[in-house]
């Protein structure tokens, strides 16, 4: 139970008329949500290590030239490490300080998407235009509050209404749209309902397997892997992708890097090869002794998580392919991720039900 009296709220709520109808707005529909009106946007950049007072009218015209932006508004840049102060009363500039390329783009395509939506269903911030580096919005003129507010009956009531409201937005599904028409044409011929498809299988087999979850590595490709020849010694490195997941992701996921950039998958790891790195995986000090039943496991878990791995690579290209500046053909890797993992679907499905299907017979 929490801090605050729900009696004495309860009690409350029936002197002020709880049961009458919501004033503060008509619920949204949840299929069409609220009409978007057309946002003022530009390509141009704000270079945002300029002096404030330099910074400030490139700001108020980069969203569009026509847009009349008040003086009290916010304004978001990123792609920044850098932070202003000293801001007049009414501004707020914030910047989204570096941590990690990947996450500041996926942050980017979340939050441009869903904006739009959510300004016009009238939460937050009015958003008045977007920018080559960030978008500008209105500036809110209240409190942020405590922790001890959230209890307060009154609060509670005003956030739990708002929050059912929320709730009932609809926000499209991210959509990329590509310059070229070549690759819009590859990304318009995937099928997202498919992979979904794909994804809820995968996810019913990898269940039963019961597989340890430990902090993984998630991307011990050859690059993240250094080796001091003269003392032997190896060093892991590149530790941004690092997380808790599955044991047998983490291990199949190193095996699919044998196939390096170029995607030859006929450098993926046999059995042999994979028993000799499972026995020093299980008894470093004693490789030898490893039971066949704990080998043959960890070999099931590692060849149907493989799976899993070609997948999330896949899709992270298809980001890759839309917002990085880096020269590589990210939709084409989508492609030979995605068609290997279909390639090899059936064998390692195969092999996990044989397995749960003999455990179930002892």
């Amino acid at each position: 139970m929490g801090a605050g009296n729900g009696r004495n709220c309860d009690a409350l709520a029936a002197m002020e008329g709880e049961g009458q109808a919501v004033r503060d707005g008509a619920e949204v529909d949840r299929e069409t949500g609220p009409a978007v009106p057309p946002i003022p946007s530009s390509d141009l950049t704000v270079d945002i290590s300029l002096p404030f007072d330099q910074m400030k009218p490139r700001i108020m015209s980069a969203p569009h030239p026509s847009v009349d932006v008040p003086f009290g508004f916010h304004a978001i840049c990123w792609n920044s490490t850098t932070r202003c102060s000293n801001l007049p009363v009414g501004w707020q500039l914030s910047t989204f300080s570096k941590i990690g390329w990947q996450l500041r783009t996926l942050l980017f395509v979340r939050s441009s998407s869903a904006l739009p939506h959510l300004s016009a269903a009238g939460f937050g911030a009015e958003l008045l235009g977007i920018f080559g580096n960030g978008m500008v919005q209105s500036f809110i003129n209240a409190r942020t509050l405590s922790p001890s507010d959230m209890g307060d009956c009154k609060i509670a009531k005003k956030i739990a209404r708002h929050l059912r409201k929320f709730h009932q937005v609809a926000i499209p599904a991210v959509t990329i749209k590509f310059d070229d028409s070549g690759k819009q044409a590859r990304y318009e011929s995937i099928s997202f309902q498919e992979i979904q498809a794909e994804i809820n299988e995968l996810k019913d087999l990898t269940d039963l397997l019961n597989a340890p979850v430990v902090f993984a590595h998630n991307d011990l490709l050859s690059g993240n892997l250094m080796l001091n020849d003269k003392e032997g010694k190896l060093y892991f490195i590149d530790f941004e992708y690092g997380s808790y997941s599955y044991r047998g992701y983490d291990i199949g996921n190193h095996f699919n890097e044998y196939a390096g950039l170029d995607c030859d998958y006929s450098l993926y790891p046999d059995k042999d090869a994979q028993y000799h790195f499972f026995k020093n995986y299980l008894e470093p000090e004693k490789p030898l002794e490893v039971p066949d039943k704990d080998l043959e496991a960890i070999f099931v878990e590692t060849n149907t998580y493989r799976l899993a791995s070609h997948i999330y690579w896949a899709l992270w290209a298809l980001i890759q392919a839309k917002a990085s500046p880096i020269d590589f053909d990210y939709l084409c890797y989508f492609f030979r991720r995605y068609n290997e993992y279909k390639k090899q679907k059936e064998a390692c499905f195969s092999l996990a039900q044989n397995c749960l299907l003999r455990s179930s017979s002892h």
